[in-house]
């Protein structure tokens, strides 16, 4: 199974004028290959510009000093992003080209199969790197030992901080997903509680009010700044730190909610969601691009994977309308949080309702029975909803015990 392992790097000045060189070289060679593409009608295959590099080689001085493998990379991203600008336009989505990287948008090198290794150089972990040297690395976390570390992609945050993240293979087989699942749960995904699964559990969205506020304080204070003094320079670093501080929260939040699906459940059922589509319609925006959903089912999907959970995608349509008790249809304005059916009188929280339809059409999708439990006897009003502070890791009592005693009652 691959995963990814990142870590804080701490190079010296000297190697960081060095990583800034290799990076920058990286990036004109970016930008020579999509230009001597851009001159091609039809574009050659990837090994056959991979193969000219030798050749720029000879004229090119600043290449010699990268490492091989890092410049057959920079060809393959040029690919890559090639590629996903093509399958873009198949969808039909309205994209332009690929435009030249200027140094602010290329940040980062990567060593693929070799020119690396991990080293203890007086007792401190180093990063070797090729044509670069070692790197004083921090190791938060060690890497399994049945691991086999195939790629490294050394990057510098708009922080000015450096990072690694270690693509790495484990030996190990995938647990077998149960056949007959009995741990089964359904997730209704939102704004104002972020999650609602059919155990009772509500989950409120995490409050960011505090780090948005000193985010677009930051920026109020950069944009008074005179653009490219020093001082701009120091507060465009505030801005960003602000920026990956909101992020590192959100991430984590998300990290520890979809472990805890994972782990806890044999199957779990979601709303095939195009998160992308719904940021992009007109109204409250930005509260779901916060929310995160895409990442949150990125995160569900390899994490059920790796723990041999079903992860069942259903379709989103009708979930809030649809009874999850008789199957009436009732529309329902967004500030209508209770469902009401007119047809059995079955009477829920909108999202308890959404979350019954959700694992009804996961476990027909399938091919499992239905729950013994109906959601008469089950659906409750989250009437005391779990914090998005006390989503912690798998294991932990807080959602556990807020499960149990819904599923009591």
């Amino acid at each position: 199974m691959r995963y990814n392992y990142k870590y804080r790097l701490d190079p010296p000045e000297a190697l960081t004028e060095t990583l800034l060189y290799h990076v920058d070289t990286c990036r004109q060679l970016y930008n020579h290959v999509l230009y001597k593409l851009n001159e091609e009608d039809d574009i050659p295959k990837r090994y056959k510009i991979q193969g000219t590099l030798p050749d720029l080689k000879s004229w090119w001085d600043d290449l010699g000093d990268v490492y091989s493998k890092v410049l057959q990379m920079v060809v393959k991203r040029v690919y890559d992003n090639l590629a996903t600008l093509k399958a873009q336009k198949e969808n039909g989505r309205a994209v332009g080209t690929l435009k030249w990287k200027p140094p602010r948008e290329y940040r980062s090198l990567t060593y693929n199969q070799s020119g690396f290794k991990l080293k203890n150089t007086s007792g401190r972990p180093v990063l070797w790197l090729s044509k670069i040297g070692d790197i004083p690395i921090q190791l938060h976390r060690d890497i399994p030992e049945n691991a086999t570390i195939k790629q490294v992609t050394v990057k510098q945050e708009p922080t000015g901080e450096w990072f690694a993240t270690f693509g790495i293979d484990v030996e190990e087989d995938a647990p077998e997903k149960p056949e007959n699942p009995e741990r089964v749960v359904g997730i209704d995904v939102g704004i104002l509680t972020y999650a609602h699964d059919t155990d009772g559990t509500a989950v409120e969205s995490p409050d960011f009010a505090d780090e948005r506020e000193r985010l677009e304080r930051s920026q109020r204070s950069l944009s008074r700044k005179e653009h490219g003094s020093n001082n701009w320079e120091k507060q465009r670093k505030t801005v960003a730190r602000r920026h990956a501080d909101l992020k590192r929260k959100r991430r984590d939040f998300l990290h520890k909610l979809s472990n805890y699906y994972a782990a806890e459940y044999d199957l779990v059922a979601v709303e095939d969601l195009d998160a992308k589509g719904l940021v992009e319609l007109p109204g409250n925006s930005r509260n779901r691009a916060g929310a995160s959903w895409g990442m949150f089912l990125r995160m569900l999907e390899y994490k059920c994977e790796r723990e041999g959970t079903h992860l069942v995608s259903v379709d989103p349509r009708g979930t809030t309308k649809e009874c999850a008790s008789c199957g009436t249809e009732t529309d329902k304005p967004l500030w209508v949080r209770e469902h009401s059916c007119p047809s059995c009188g079955f009477k829920a929280d909108r999202d308890a309702n959404a979350s019954w339809n959700i694992l009804s059409r996961g476990l027909e999708k399938v091919g499992v029975g239905h729950p013994e439990s109906t959601p008469v006897e089950t659906a409750l009003p989250a009437d005391t909803p779990v914090s998005a502070k006390r989503v912690v890791e798998t294991g932990s009592p807080s959602l556990k015990e807020r499960t149990a005693s819904a599923v009591s009652e």
